[in-house]
């Protein structure tokens, strides 16, 4: 039976490996690349992963560098394509389904997008063509705060104009199938409120073929791995990569402001001994002085010789006031911290929780890609970095808005058992 290879294009580094875990596994060869999306190929039983990071992006920038990117991956000689959107429906998700079907139009004329952003093992469910967050419409969340991406609404019809809603049919998949065909559109949603409901989703797809692209998160992402592998890998095969042994403590880069990864670090305070927390302030990031701001409070707060066995260095609060420009200097600012912290502590293993951080740290160390290769908790995968000063080095990206209380607190002790030599390069 013919391998298939996949694309993933997404929003956000963690969204992406999120996604990119749920094939890895189940055997598929999975690398979310951190460049430029060229010179990179897709060998039968390969997922391609990359990243747009669109979601804070007006509509014609996300869309134009949506499709850029689905055509990388076009090129690269990928057989589908999955679409990750937020869970939540935050950002420019319309823009980037629009922006993925105008790249994958020039292969599949008639291609069509089949949206559903359910997770249901995170609370995600939609029903009746709205998207709720347990039990609750998504605007009446946290979410619906959000101090950079707000959602307004839980009507997808709103969230995606244009769009036709339909239900799960009670003929299974083939019956799904043909009524997503027959609404000849080129945007379609689903409900789902269960995984069951998404395994059916994802089987309707793969019987529209390739034409269709399955745009959600990682719980659809979940069952299309399962359909698009066809039983022709091995489970269990994952990527092959080689961690690094390295000394030094776990540092935890938390970028997101959701109230959910705010709950983690708290709880991982409260809970834990040998822990050193590095908080910089906004007027230091932001500072008119610029670079040299941040510079001294490194200097002042980033000493040798601490013992923490965790360090974990948390983006400021208060930013609902800053300029459109605060996310991105915010970010960089962590990404020195995270470097000086490195430079000075050493390092163990990187937790990443957050898309805007998470890049800003490995784009700071030069990373190429990242080998995912299992999970160490729903929608928490493991990598390796490729290329760059942190080559090797174990790596846990998390979405801000994932996990129990203690999510952070319970994956530390796996990544703080590993075996500690001195640090190689």
């Amino acid at each position: 039976m013919t391998l298939l290879s996949a694309g993933i294009v997404a929003d956000d580094l963690t969204g992406a490996g999120d996604s990119a875990v749920q094939f890895a596994s189940l055997g598929w060869q999975t690398r979310l690349t951190l460049g430029e999306p060229v010179a990179i190929t897709a060998t039968p039983g390969s997922v391609v992963a990359v990243v747009t990071d669109s979601r804070a992006m007006r509509a014609d920038a996300a869309r134009t560098c949506t499709t850029d990117a689905v055509m990388a991956l076009i090129g690269a000689g990928i057989d589908r394509l999955f679409v990750k959107i937020d869970s939540t429906m935050r950002g420019s998700v319309d823009s980037q389904v629009r922006g993925a079907l105008d790249a994958w139009t020039h292969r599949h004329p008639d291609s069509v997008a089949v949206v559903c952003p359910a997770y249901p093992g995170m609370g995600r469910t939609v029903e009746g063509g709205l998207l709720l967050v347990d039990g609750a419409g998504v605007e009446t969340t946290s979410v619906g705060h959000d101090p950079v991406t707000p959602v307004a609404t839980s009507a997808l019809a709103d969230l995606l104009p244009g769009a036709v809603a339909i239900q799960l049919a009670q003929g299974g998949a083939s019956q799904l199938a043909l009524l997503i065909a027959a609404a000849e559109a080129r945007v379609v949603t689903v409900d789902a409120s269960t995984d069951a409901d998404l395994a059916l989703l994802a089987a309707a797809v793969e019987l529209l073929g390739a034409r269709a692209v399955p745009v959600g998160s990682a719980g659809l992402a979940t069952q299309m791995a399962k359909v698009w592998r066809r039983g022709a890998v091995e489970a269990g095969r994952g990527a092959a990569s080689t961690s690094r042994v390295s000394a030094g403590p776990a540092v935890v880069v938390i970028s997101s402001l959701h109230d959910v990864s705010r709950a983690q670090h708290a709880h991982l305070l409260e809970t834990s001994t040998g822990v050193l927390s590095l908080t910089p302030g906004l007027e230091e990031i932001l500072s008119p002085d610029g670079d040299d701001g941040m510079t001294a409070w490194i200097r002042a707060n980033v000493k040798h010789g601490s013992s923490a066995a965790v360090v974990v260095i948390l983006s400021p609060s208060a930013q609902t006031a800053q300029s459109e420009l605060a996310p991105v200097r915010i970010a960089a600012a962590l990404a020195a911290i995270t470097d000086a912290v490195v430079t000075r502590f050493g390092v163990g293993s990187l937790v990443l929780m957050g898309g805007e951080g998470a890049r800003a740290v490995l784009d700071r160390f030069d990373a190429e890609s990242l080998v995912v290769s299992r999970s160490i908790g729903e929608g928490t995968p493991v990598s390796v970095i490729d290329g760059g000063r942190l080559h090797g080095l174990t790596v846990v990206t998390k979405a801000g808005g994932f996990g129990s209380t203690s999510a952070l607190t319970d994956l530390l002790p796996e990544l703080l058992k590993q075996p500690k030599q001195g640090a190689s390069s």
